[in-house]
């Protein structure tokens, strides 16, 4: 067997569909899969997993076939009977009492990749000493020189976590309190497994409701699958073009990733809410206005909104680096409020230890509900109390991983002085490289875990300030780059 030089990145694999991503990958990842399961499963004889997959190309049949790998190995396995957000799965894994799930996405990959992430029993993503077990099996499987690994065409059982993931939604988020607000909401799910689902549950509680881009497309209209503000033309048009429903209607968009598990928003004005401002958003809502407390968990590339609000309410802050699966980890060991990540996930309390861009969503809704303010405004007002905050991310492509690595590297051996004028304070190493200017803004170079990228990410007071940290990195990668 060809070494294929599958590894597992920030969640789980990806690669390009027909390429890296093929049939006999996929069969010797869920090989790898099963025999780590059966290694390490505390559930029982025969651990139950559960499969789900998006709306990609080819990911019904790419579960299919990892799904008869995994019983031929002796597990007890359900399919989904139709696409699933990610979150969904998870869920349905902790309702279960099954070991794991395998999820077959590539998230907001572009169209041409596809993917598999694990899932642990607690309903959040595998750990990294579970995902290196799945690497050094792949490594055996290759080793040995294995043909076809086992499989088995007996009848797959189906499972549908709808209905039991929907019971939740109503105990967490204050639906009476959202149905009763003159709310209008604008939903895209980028034509990812989403569709329908958050429509629903606002439809059900006869709230006007537009939703966009719900089809299966697994070309996403041509662009990736990532809530980001240049991918939502369609949706700003909607909230700021619809014709209005009545005087004091409060307008909100909400934006989903491919897989459903990230979200990003459009406000009243057609202004883009991103994953660092909703994450600020919902942690005051949770402490001001429902009196929730614990700790606050953050990746490395998180914007400082919620360090400022943490402090100002007394709770503890944890930072991890970039990986739900870091976040996930905190929320199982710890007294966890809120946590939150750079690419727009959120998880909390009370709920599975996973991002949930469903449930995130909802209790940014119900903020909106209970202030009766349009969610611009609200964010405006929490500017007065912490300061302004800009944030941008840019992805440049590198030739190679390598370079990618060499490039961080020689920052981190050789930070600048000063960027633009103002002084480099401090130079952090967690998970890339982040140099920290005096007027509090900072800049964050790090190679992507799921593509062949160098990821730039910047935050400061001012756009101008921003502009001018992207543009060092942009230089210094394609100086890199020779």
């Amino acid at each position: 067997m060809a070494v294929s030089g599958i590894r597992f990145g920030t969640d789980g694999w990806r690669g390009v569909i027909a390429a890296d991503f093929t049939f006999t990958a996929v069969r010797l990842v869920a090989g790898a899969i099963a025999r780590q399961v059966l290694a390490t499963a505390v559930t029982g004889p025969r651990p139950t997993i559960l499969v789900g997959y998006d709306t990609r190309f080819l990911s019904r049949e790419f579960a299919e076939a990892a799904a008869r790998v995994l019983t031929g190995h002796g597990l007890a396995v359900r399919l989904a009977g139709t696409f699933l957000a990610t979150p969904l799965l998870s869920y349905g894994v902790v309702q279960a009492g099954a070991e794991g799930g395998v999820m077959i996405t590539a998230s907001h990959n572009p169209p041409r990749y596809n993917g598999i992430k694990f899932k642990s029993r607690h309903g959040g993503s595998a750990s990294v000493e579970f995902t290196r077990g799945v690497e050094r099996e792949i490594r055996a499987l290759e080793a040995s020189g294995a043909g076809a690994l086992p499989e088995s065409d007996e009848a797959l059982p189906e499972f549908d976590p709808r209905p039991a993931h929907r019971t939740r939604m109503k105990e967490l988020a204050d639906l009476p309190r959202i149905a009763a607000a003159p709310l209008e909401i604008f939903v895209d799910p980028m034509y990812g497994s989403g569709q329908g689902y958050l429509s629903g549950i606002l439809r059900a509680l006869r709230l006007r409701v537009t939703e966009l881009h719900a089809e299966v497309n697994p070309a996403f209209g041509g662009q990736p699958p990532e809530p980001l503000y240049r991918h939502l033309g369609d949706l700003t048009r909607a909230v700021t073009h619809h014709p209005y429903s009545g005087p004091g209607t409060l307008r909100v968009g909400i934006a989903f990733d491919g897989d459903a598990d990230r979200l990003a928003a459009i406000d009243e004005q057609g202004r883009y809410v991103n994953s660092h401002q909703i994450f600020a958003l919902l942690l005051k809502h949770l402490f001001t206005h429902r009196g929730m407390t614990g700790r606050v968990v953050k990746a490395f590339s998180s914007g400082q909104m919620v360090d400022k609000l943490a402090d100002a309410y007394g709770l503890p802050l944890t930072i991890t680096p970039i990986g739900f699966k870091y976040i996930a980890e905190e929320m199982l060991k710890r007294d966890v409020l809120i946590g939150g990540e750079e690419s727009g996930g959120v998880a909390i309390c009370g709920h599975i230890p996973e991002r949930d861009a469903t449930l995130a969503a909802l209790l940014l809704l119900e903020y909106v509900a209970t202030d009766g303010k349009p969610l611009g405004a609200l964010y405006a007002d929490l500017e007065k109390e912490i300061g302004p905050h800009r944030y941008e991310r840019v992805d440049v492509p590198l030739a190679s991983p390598e370079a990618a690595e060499a490039l961080v590297r020689s920052v981190r051996e050789d930070p600048p002085d000063a960027i633009k004028g103002v002084k480099v304070v401090r130079v952090e190493d967690v998970d890339g490289v982040k140099l920290h200017g005096a007027d509090g803004s900072w800049l964050l170079l790090r190679q992507s875990g799921t593509e062949p990228l160098l990821r730039v990410y910047a935050e400061g007071p001012s756009e101008e300030r921003v502009a001018d940290l992207l543009k060092w990195g942009i230089r210094r990668a394609k100086r890199a780059e020779g």
